[in-house]
């Protein structure tokens, strides 16, 4: 009993050596984790079976050449493409850039809204919202309005804020948009 355990033993870190020289990995995804290999991994049965073009008996790596032996250690990483179908950088994409917004006109009594322009600087379209400031001669604030569009990816979009009353325009002075429209 003792030589059969002997040799179960024997056997098993031979084909544990075979599997690390080869650089198949025993928890393999389907990936091959070896340069030089173009499928996927799997383990070996039988060590008379050489996929690989040189011999890597020494355990060292030779810098990147189709024979050359390469183990990724770092196997947590191998399911981001999979698991998340975007790499994980849904968070990065849906991050927009502040458009910008220019002055057209601002409110009259015959015309109570100022009219923008809201440029988009991203690749992407988006929603913006565009906040003015209706001023009276003084300065001081008839009131504020926000009005919340939708700009194409690098695209310019004109812009009706109204005023809540009609009324209120004949007190408006001149207006003032925020530079900036965040995106929503």
């Amino acid at each position: 009993m003792d030589r059969r355990g002997q040799k179960l033993k024997f056997a098993a870190v031979a084909v544990f050596v075979v599997l690390a020289l080869t650089g198949f990995s025993t928890t393999s995804k389907g990936r091959g984790h070896s340069s030089g290999h173009s499928g996927g991994g799997g383990g070996c049965s039988s060590s008379s079976q050489n996929h690989d073009s040189s011999s890597s008996t020494s355990g060292s790596t030779s810098g990147g050449s189709s024979g050359s032996t390469y183990h990724d250690y770092d196997d947590d990483d191998d399911y981001t493409d999979d698991t998340y179908g975007d790499g994980g950088s849904s968070s990065t994409s849906t991050t927009l850039r502040d458009a910008t917004v220019e002055l057209v006109d601002c409110a009259t009594p015959s015309e109570p809204y100022a009219t923008v322009e809201v440029t988009n600087p991203n690749a992407t379209g988006g929603y913006f919202t565009v906040t003015v400031d209706f001023l009276d001669a003084g300065s001081g604030r008839v009131e504020e309005q926000n009005e919340e569009t939708y700009v194409e990816g690098n695209g310019t979009a004109t812009v009706r804020v109204d005023l809540s009353a009609p009324a209120g325009a004949t007190k408006v002075d001149h207006c003032d948009p925020q530079p900036y429209a965040p995106a929503r």
